[in-house]
């Protein structure tokens, strides 16, 4: 079986669902047989590299509510976050574009490492409030995964799998992903947000068991949109608390 997963390392939900597809893995007698991969997705490509804004800044202004409004949504998700073991500190989280920490995705993939890469980039930006532009940081997570320093230095310089991160954008347009995380499982069914445990694990065995070759891909989640993120928002699901 194949997921393939499109998300952003901005997207506290993607982080959320991940790791409720994991503990779904954990309940699957057949997860060995399971082949993820992971695509790009940015929530905002023109993201700037460097803000002096915090998060409950920067949401205040992108959406038009107040500070205590935006500290109060994020509180939220960080309330959900703990709720599926992740901790996420939304007071020291630095907002920064993540088109080169896609493109260090690719390239620890291309090494084997897509599951620590993905893992440690996350955590690095909810948990310990990195700035995923900063190619110094960058290179300090590629260096704990086991990739040579400079090695990863030099693929930074380099513009070296751009068009591959690009290639899933595009993807993700032609096949209507509006916001993430997405997960595709043997290119026949989606789900849309950080669904519960329960839908993954559903999903997982209807596949599974599914026979039958269906050209197109059919929604198993819910008919909500709860708990994804797009470039508007971050909606917290109700079905999930």
């Amino acid at each position: 079986m194949k997921i393939e997963v499109w998300s952003d390392y901005a997207c506290p939900f993607c982080y959320i669902g991940k790791r409720r597809l994991e503990k779904a893995f954990d309940q699957f007698p057949n997860k060995e047989n399971i082949e993820v991969e992971f695509k790009a997705f940015e929530l905002d490509p023109n993201a700037s590299k460097e803000t002096s804004l915090f998060i409950h800044e920067l949401i205040s202004q992108k959406y038009g509510i107040s500070l205590e409004e935006a500290t109060k949504m994020n509180n939220n998700i960080v309330q959900q976050a703990a709720m599926d073991g992740l901790e996420f500190n939304f007071d020291s989280l630095k907002p920064s574009n993540t088109f080169d920490a896609h493109r260090l995705a690719k390239f620890a993939e291309s090494k084997g490492k897509a599951a620590e890469i993905t893992e440690s980039l996350l955590q690095a930006y909810f948990t310990e409030g990195k700035n995923l532009s900063d190619h110094t940081t960058l290179v300090e997570l590629a260096v704990q995964i086991g990739i040579d320093k400079e090695e990863a230095i030099q693929f930074l310089q380099l513009e070296t799998f751009g068009t591959d991160v690009r290639r899933d954008e595009e993807e993700a347009r032609d096949i209507g992903v509006q916001g993430v995380p997405f997960f595709v499982f043997n290119q026949k069914y989606a789900i849309s947000g950080a669904q519960s445990v329960e839908v993954f694990l559903d999903t997982l065995n209807k596949v599974w068991e599914e026979e039958s070759n269906k050209p197109s891909l059919q929604h198993l989640s819910p008919s909500t949109n709860d708990g994804v993120c797009t470039d508007d928002s971050c909606e917290i699901s109700t079905n999930n608390k």
